[in-house]
């Protein structure tokens, strides 16, 4: 067997390095919710489509989250639960008949050009953050398509 000379094995670890780290920084960053390890979030995890409003499917850096496209369509589980609130609150029902009332973020409260739902009346709630890029004027087309696997948490409460 040839010996290898130290430099090389060196170059040959750092290049395996950089291509390593090359592969994480496509990780969309997601902060988790304080309920992320809900087992119940993994079940809605693994129910999540590959591709949602024209946007691939993509890794992240964080339990219990999801990312689509870029800039990212992100749903966080395991975020509280919205209490009783006036802001406004819709159902949205998938191709599946999966009805999930969400409650839109008050105008002002998310970054611009996003649109913010979170479930209303499941423990643990759901985030997702849709910028307009994808969702235009009416961001609801992207919730249907989260439906079926939003609905895996039982609803204990629904709009009014």
């Amino acid at each position: 067997m040839r010996a290898v000379a130290p430099s090389r094995l060196l170059a040959v670890l750092a290049t395996g390095l950089l291509l390593v780290a090359a592969g994480c920084g496509s990780a969309a960053t997601v902060e988790p919710g304080p309920t992320a390890s809900a087992p119940v979030c993994a079940e809605v995890l693994r129910a999540l489509p590959e591709e949602l409003s024209g946007a691939d499917r993509r890794s992240t850096n964080s339990q219990a989250t999801a990312a689509w496209g870029d800039p990212p369509i992100t749903l966080r589980c395991g975020v509280a639960p919205p209490g009783p609130t006036t802001d406004r609150c819709i159902s949205v029902t998938g191709a599946d008949d999966a009805s999930v009332d969400w409650v839109m973020a008050p105008l002002g409260s998310t970054e611009e050009d996003t649109w913010q739902f979170t479930t209303y009346g499941r423990v643990p709630a759901i985030e997702v953050t849709v910028p307009v890029d994808y969702a235009g004027d009416d961001a609801t087309t992207t919730l249907v398509d989260l439906g079926a696997a939003v609905s895996l948490i039982d609803a204990e409460r629904a709009c009014v």
